[in-house]
């Protein structure tokens, strides 16, 4: 009796701890944050429907399940030839102990909330008009009035074009509203530091909308070792917080797309040059990609995102080098003899050659048609001058020299730049060639020592830097507090 008694009471206690295994399982299944993602096509619950709950917290789609079951059934798969299957008569619960990063069993996503409000419609009056874009850009950027000119217009234009088609897809257009109006990416043309990245930057900024800056030297054609195209969209998805209604409004530069130009007298694929131009036409026109969620490679424990980049603005700005020659070659094909005739040289020390710059001297560089179509607005920058070299380093809200003006005040030491060393620093700025990038690499040169001394005595009220100090004729003056 005494054994049949205990044997009921550990049969109660199992009943009882498999009942709160399974329902601290359930709870975990069931919360509020997570979905459940399939094992085998990495779509979640919300879009392969309900999950079939396998042993060991893995889960199945329905349709990956039924091609299994046909798989299985036909008798026409050869499970040897399988790649990446070698653990086929291993238990599934098994899995979570391997130390095998494939096998693994991927954790449940994180997913938002969709709010069961209704979706919030794009309003127009939240963009604000060209003018005032420009305004705010001319805190930030100096010169390059043409440049932000064309970007505040262009911008302002594409995120009408979204409200319309926003309006088109409620149904709320008119007869008088079917008109339809195409993409407006940008191409930006213009000299290393002449301040391409900083102003598409400052531009998101200002705008308030994800930003997602790609290198296009690192692009290859899907299938070769390096970045895919859709990496640059996944991006953008990451910077918008893995939220893809935000990240379809957002904003994708393309750095270097000059480095992309198609290879001349090359036998074998180029898989970095032409053939990323053919994969970035889809995605400059719009279309619907998929995209992996947290990471930049496609495998198949990462989950995947359908962006649909009809409405992600593109902007490409790259330096191309040699096209000034291009541009001369092609405006002097004209020239001739006489008084009044255009000489070979006319365009030789002009600095805004690139202002004539067409579609043709593009084409001649290596850039194919196609992907010169699907950019309208060509903008280009100009050279920076000695003149504006000064402005950048200290007019703009965030100057160089004001930050290190800042630094200093936390010491409460007043900082001094005199005119002549401000010019001083723009000629050296011009000799390395190299645009806004040299002032920075310049006083972070001359201003080591300062910061470096300064803390040391108590005593120091104010530091005036004179260019017999940059010449290194001198040092800095020097005023001790009174």
């Amino acid at each position: 009796m005494e054994d049949k008694e205990r044997e009921e009471l550990e049969e109660e206690k199992n009943i009882s701890s498999g009942e709160k295994k399974a329902e601290e399982a359930a709870a975990d299944d069931d919360g509020d944050d997570y979905e459940k993602i399939c094992y085998v096509c990495r779509r979640p619950e919300s879009k392969a429907g309900k999950m079939v709950t396998m042993p060991g917290n893995m889960y199945l789609c329905h349709d990956c399940m039924q091609k299994a079951f046909d798989s299985v059934t036909s008798g026409n798969l050869d499970w040897s030839k399988i790649q990446n299957m070698p653990y086929m008569n291993m238990n599934f619960s098994d899995l979570a102990n391997t130390n095998i990063p494939e096998m693994a069993i991927p954790k449940k996503q994180k997913v938002k909330k969709k709010s069961e409000n209704k979706k919030v419609e794009f309003n127009l009056k939240d963009i604000p008009a060209p003018h005032m874009i420009k305004r705010q850009l001319d805190e930030y950027v100096i010169g390059q009035d043409k440049a932000k000119k064309v970007v505040s217009v262009a911008v302002y234009n594409h995120y009408k074009r979204i409200y319309l088609e926003g309006r088109k897809a409620e149904g709320k257009n008119g007869a008088e509203d079917e008109i339809g109006i195409e993409k407006s990416n940008i191409l930006m043309i213009g000299p290393t530091g002449s301040g391409k990245t900083y102003l598409v930057r400052t531009l998101a900024k200002l705008l308030d909308v994800p930003l997602a800056i790609a290198d296009a030297t690192s692009l290859t054609e899907a299938g070769y070792i390096g970045d895919d195209i859709e990496s640059v969209i996944s991006k953008l998805l990451a910077a918008a917080g893995n939220d893809v209604e935000k990240a379809e409004h957002g904003i994708v530069f393309i750095d270097e797309i000059d480095k992309i130009a198609k290879k001349k007298n090359m036998n074998t694929r180029d898989v970095s040059g032409e053939a990323v131009q053919q994969e970035l036409l889809k995605l400059l026109e719009g279309a619907k990609v998929e995209v992996p969620v947290g990471s930049n490679q496609k495998n198949a424990l990462t989950p995947m995102e359908t962006i649909n980049t009809d409405h992600i603005l593109f902007i490409c700005g790259g330096a191309f080098p040699d096209l000034e020659d291009i541009i001369k070659e092609r405006l002097t094909k004209k020239s001739s003899m006489g008084f009044v005739a255009d000489l070979k040289d006319k365009f030789d020390d002009n600095p805004n050659i690139l202002n004539y710059v067409t579609n043709e001297d593009l084409r001649h560089f290596g850039m194919i048609p196609e992907f010169l179509g699907r950019l309208p607005i060509t903008v280009t920058l100009s050279s920076l001058t000695k003149d504006l070299l000064v402005k950048i380093l200290k007019e703009p809200r965030n100057a160089i020299l004001k930050q290190y003006i800042k630094l200093l005040e936390l010491d409460e030491v007043k900082l001094v730049f005199e005119d002549e060393a401000l010019e001083w620093i723009a000629e050296e700025a011009l000799k390395k060639d190299t645009g806004a990038r040299a002032l920075r690499a310049i006083l972070e040169e001359f201003m080591l020592d300062i910061m470096y001394e300064i803390p040391k005595d108590p005593d120091i009220g104010s530091v005036i830097i004179t260019r017999p100090y940059l010449e290194k004729n001198g040092g800095p003056l020097i005023r001790m507090r009174s």
